[in-house]
C-alpha cells in the first residue's frame, strides 16, 4: 500500500490516546509517553557516546595490526565511507519516521507485523550484547582505576556489575544527570583522542604518510587479499552505534531534522577521530614495537606512556575509564528504548512500556535492559564465550543495517514507502545510495561472520569461529517458533469468537 494511504507511527507520539492510535490499526499496549527534551546536541552526544572513539580504537587498534602487519587504514577510510551510506538510509527513514526504536519499527510499519518481530528480536539481541561487552572490557579500566591490575573470570565480572550498576544509576535518576555523564564523556574522548594524537602527531612522528600504507599481509592473515579483508570486518567494529540516534526521536525536539544531523554528525565526528587517532598512532611508534605491544590485552597505554612519559598513565586510565562510563551509560539508553517500543506494542510484556510520571522515564525498560546484560556477564567467567558475545554483537548489528536497508530498498521499490516525504528529501539519488547502502551492509554481516581461525583465541573451538551465524540463526529460529505461536493462538482465538457469535446468533 503507497506510504500516503498509511497512517504514520509518528501519531502515535503525538499526545494521542491509545483508543485512537488502535482504531487506526496500530497495536500500543501501554501509555507510556517519553519527554522531548533532548535537543541537537544532546541527540549529536548520545550517538558520539555509543560509537566512542576511544572505545571503538581500543577494540580494533591492536587486533589490526596483529592480523595485517599493517597497512589497515584504507579499509578503515573505506569502511567509513560505505558506513556512512547506511547513515543516510537511517537519516531518510527517521526523518520521516522518528519514533522511539528507530529500525525495528520502521521495519514494522512498512512491511508488517512479523517483520518486526524479526527486526526486534536482532535489534534487542545484537545491542545488548553491545552492552555486555562494554561493561566487560568498562569494567576492567574501572576496577584499573580504582584498585590497580589486570583483572580476568569473576573479578571482571564483577566490576563489570558495578560498571552497569553506575551506568543504572545514571539513566534512571535524572536526564540532567545522563546529559552531564555524556559531556563529561565526549570532553574525556577530546583529551584522551584528540589532544594526545594531536600531541603524538606533531612532536613524536618518526614515519613518513605513506607507512600507514605499508606491511598489509605481513601479519597473522596469509595472503595480502584476505588481510585487507579481515580489515574491512575489523574497522566494522569502530562504526556502529549511530543508528542510537533514531532510538530517541520521542524525546528530541523537532526530531525530524535533527535526528538525521545527530545521525551524520556523530558518524563522522567518530570516524574522523579515530582515523586520526589511528593515524598519529602508527607514525609515531616503531613498526616492531607496534606489533609486539598488539599482542597483549591494551596495546594503546604502553605506546602513549613510553612516548610522552610515565606520568600520563594515570590520567590516560581516568580519560578511558569516563569514555567508557559516558558509553556504557548511552548504550543502556539506546537499548532501553528499543526494548520500550517494542513492549508498547505487544513484542515484549507490557510492563516494558510504562514510565515514571515525574521525569517520563522508561526505567522499567533500563531495568530489563541491564538486567538482560547483567545475565551476559556471566559468559565472563569463560573468555571464549567473551569472544563469541563480542562477535554476535557486532555481526548482529550488521544484519540489522542489512534488514534496515534492506527493507527501505523494498518498501521504494514496491511504493509502500515515499521518501518525499520526509524532512530530509535525496530524490533519485536516494535510490542509489540505498542500494549500495544494502550490499555493503550485507557484504560486511558474511564478511564479519565468516570464519577466519588467525582472528580468534589461539585454540578456538569450531563453535567461536562460527558464533556470528549459529547465533543468529538460534534467533531466527526461535522468532519463527514464537511467530507461528502466535499466529496459530490468534486462528485459534477468532475461530472461537466466530463459534460464540454463530451461537448467539
Amino acid at each position: 500500500m503507497p506510504v500516503e494511504e498509511k497512517k504514520s507511527p509518528v501519531s502515535v507520539t503525538n499526545n494521542r490516546s491509545v483508543g485512537e492510535a488502535e482504531a487506526t490499526g496500530e497495536t500500543i499496549h501501554g501509555t507510556g509517553q517519553l519527554c522531548r527534551s533532548m535537543s541537537v546536541w544532546n541527540c549529536f552526544t548520545l550517538g558520539f557516546s555509543v560509537v566512542s572513539p576511544v572505545v571503538g580504537l581500543y577494540a580494533i587498534f591492536g587486533v589490526q595490526n596483529l592480523v595485517t602487519g599493517g597497512g589497515w587504514i584504507a579499509a578503515l577510510i573505506l569502511c567509513l565511507f560505505m558506513q556512512l551510506m547506511v547513515a543516510t538510509v537511517y537519516a531518510e527513514l527517521s526523518s520521516q519516521f522518528p519514533i522511539a526504536g528507530g529500525a525495528y519499527k520502521w521495519s514494522r510499519h512498512l512491511i508488517g507485523p512479523r517483520t518486526g518481530q524479526y527486526a526486534g528480536a536482532i535489534y534487542v539481541s545484537s545491542t545488548i550484547a553491545m552492552l555486555t561487552t562494554t561493561a566487560y572490557t568498562g569494567g576492567m579500566w574501572l576496577s584499573a582505576v580504582v584498585v590497580g591490575g589486570d583483572i580476568q573470570g569473576a573479578s571482571a565480572v564483577m566490576w563489570g556489575v558495578v560498571f552497569l550498576l553506575i551506568c543504572t544509576t545514571v539513566n534512571i535518576v535524572n536526564r540532567k544527570v545522563y546529559k552531564v555523564i555524556n559531556l563529561l564523556g565526549v570532553s574525556a574522548e577530546v583529551l584522551g583522542s584528540i589532544c594526545v594524537a594531536l600531541v603524538l602527531f606533531f612532536f613524536f612522528r618518526i614515519y613518513p604518510v605513506s607507512e600507514l600504507f605499508q606491511h598489509l599481509g605481513t601479519g597473522l592473515a596469509p595472503t595480502s587479499l584476505t588481510a585487507f579483508l579481515a580489515a574491512l570486518a575489523i574497522a566494522g567494529w569502530a562504526f556502529i552505534g549511530f543508528d542510537s540516534c533514531s532510538t530517541i526521536a520521542e524525546e528530541a525536539h523537532n526530531p525530524e531534522r535533527m535526528i538525521p544531523r545527530a545521525i551524520f554528525l556523530s558518524l563522522l565526528a567518530v570516524g574522523s577521530v579515530v582515523l586520526f587517532n589511528s593515524s598519529a598512532l602508527t607514525l609515531s611508534v616503531s613498526h616492531d614495537t607496534l606489533v609486539e605491544a598488539s599482542a597483549t590485552s591494551d596495546p594503546i597505554s604502553p605506546i602513549i606512556t613510553s612516548t610522552i612519559g610515565a606520568w600520563a598513565a594515570k590520567p590516560f586510565l581516568v580519560i578511558v575509564m569516563t569514555a567508557f562510563l559516558s558509553c556504557g551509560s548511552s548504550v543502556v539508553n539506546y537499548v532501553s528504548r528499543i526494548v520500550f517500543s517494542m513492549a508498547r506494542e505487544g513484542n515484549l510484556p507490557a510492563f516494558f512500556s510504562r514510565v515514571t510520571k515525574k521525569t517520563q522515564l522508561p526505567r522499567n525498560a533500563i531495568g530489563g535492559t541491564v538486567l538482560m546484560a547483567g545475565l551476559g556477564l556471566l559468559f565472563g567467567l569463560n573468555d571464549g564465550a567473551v569472544a563469541t558475545i563480542i562477535a554476535f554483537g557486532t555481526g548482529g548489528l550488521y544484519a540489522m543495517f542489512s534488514m534496515t536497508t534492506g527493507v527501505g530498498l523494498y518498501a521504494r521499490l514496491t511504493g509502500r514507502w515515499n521518501p518525499a516525504l520526509g524532512a530530509f528529501r535525496l530524490g533519485r539519488l536516494g535510490l542509489v545510495i540505498n542500494i549500495i547502502a544494502f550490499t555493503w551492509a550485507l557484504f560486511e554481516l558474511i564478511n564479519i561472520g565468516w570464519p577466519r581461525e588467525y582472528m580468534a583465541a589461539p585454540g578456538a573451538s569450531w563453535w567461536q569461529l562460527w558464533a556470528v551465524p549459529l547465533v543468529l540463526g538460534t534467533i531466527l529460529v526461535l522468532t519463527t517458533l514464537h511467530v507461528q505461536i502466535g499466529y496459530k493462538r490468534r486462528m485459534k482465538k477468532t475461530a472461537s469468537s466466530a463459534a460464540v457469535d454463530g451461537i448467539q446468533k
